[in-house]
């Protein structure tokens, strides 16, 4: 059996939160809200429709996080992850976040 199969896994640990965001896709405005946040990604949660897959790029924006963009990475069930572009001024917005208005949260339902 083959061990190796190539799986690229996240590295960063992820931290629950909700920030409402509007999230931009082409000609799309949508609203969603941040489920978790890394320093690498964050995983949206949409309200209604958003037609973006795999590979799209994206851009979140909201209060706390400031604009980032980033590559959608999955698609399920009104979900989305989306791998964060590396670049400082992400790094800087994310790492300000964390230090001045990151409020650990939980779900009040599970799906």
């Amino acid at each position: 059996m083959q061990k190796n199969l190539k799986i690229t896994a996240r590295d960063a640990t992820r931290s629950p939160c909700r920030i409402d965001s509007k999230i931009s896709y082409l000609n799309q405005v949508a609203d969603a809200r941040v489920l978790n946040v890394s320093s690498s990604g964050i995983a949206l949660e949409f309200q209604g429709r958003f037609n973006a897959g795999a590979g799209s790029n994206i851009r979140i924006e909201n209060s706390d996080l400031g604009l980032i963009e980033g590559t959608v990475r999955w698609c399920r069930n009104g979900r989305i992850g989306v791998q964060i572009k590396q670049s400082t001024n992400s790094l800087a917005q994310i790492s300000s976040y964390f230090r001045h208005f990151h409020k650990e949260s939980r779900p009040a339902l599970n799906r």
